[in-house]
């Protein structure tokens, strides 16, 4: 399962789609699931940091810069980043309950869910809009409300996003970076919230019968397989080549509501 989010979270085929499909047949309790998934995003997102770091290091040189224009190449990224957390952020603060309940409502609505990023990513293949150079604030927001939505099982969060992102007219090697580094503050947002619980509850009430080394062995797998995903999705993107994912999600959600 370590291996399936690894490749999953950066491929636009839904890791939390590919995750509940796995849990199924493995027969995964959902409540130790929950947990083992918080693990492997964690795992996913420093994939992300080692991937990306010489974008991160642009980055913050870029804010704390004193020295530099108020509003730097680099403050103008990071705001839209930050633009980008609000759709999500009102999720997981008003509606995480409803989330966790579709989570263990079975598989039909991951089936339906991955016919919806099949038609995203089908769609963005196929619009050609002008091309932009920089990622704006407006763009930022609706790019996050395509992350806020992926948070269903099947929609894939990296397939709306981008494909959001391409059909906005924005540039596609860019649109991938911003992508993956738009989801690390949610995840480990997320994930600190979950330590916090922990502490509250327990160790053994956070991970209920999951062992540590399951949690060890799945966090490993999901932080070598990301790394490799990570890598290899930007240069899909850049060729875009998105189209033979779509044709991939919509025969596996078929397959899943008819079996």
């Amino acid at each position: 399962m370590g291996i399936v989010q690894g490749l999953t979270e950066y491929l636009p085929v839904s890791s939390s789609g590919h995750l509940a499909i796995a849990s199924h047949f493995f027969g995964v309790n959902g409540e130790d699931n929950l947990t083992f998934t918080i693990a492997v995003h964690v795992a996913t997102v420093l994939s992300t940091l080692v991937i990306l770091w010489k974008e991160i290091v642009w980055l913050l040189k870029g804010v704390f810069d004193m020295d530099a224009p108020l509003w730097n190449r680099e403050r103008r990224y990071a705001c839209a980043i930050l633009v980008s957390m609000i759709p999500v952020g009102i999720v997981g603060l008003f509606f995480k309950d409803q989330v966790e309940a579709i989570f263990g409502s079975g598989l039909h609505v991951v089936g339906i869910c991955l016919l919806i990023t099949a038609a995203l990513l089908v769609f963005s293949y196929y619009a050609k809009p002008r091309q932009k150079e920089e990622i704006s604030w407006r763009d930022a927001f609706i790019i996050g409300l395509a992350q806020a939505v992926a948070v269903l099982p099947g929609v894939s969060r990296s397939g709306s996003t981008i494909a959001t992102g391409l059909m906005l007219g924005n540039n596609k090697s860019k649109l991938a970076q911003f992508s993956f580094l738009m989801v690390i503050p949610p995840i480990l947002g997320e994930a600190l919230l979950d330590v916090l619980k922990a502490l509250k509850g327990g160790t053994e009430a956070a991970v209920g019968d999951l062992s540590l080394s399951a949690l060890a062995i799945g966090f490993v797998a999901a932080f070598i397989c990301g790394c490799i995903a990570c890598k290899w999705m930007i240069n899909i993107v850049r060729r875009g080549k998105l189209i033979y994912f779509g044709v991939y999600c919509a025969v596996v959600g078929l397959l899943i509501l008819f079996i």
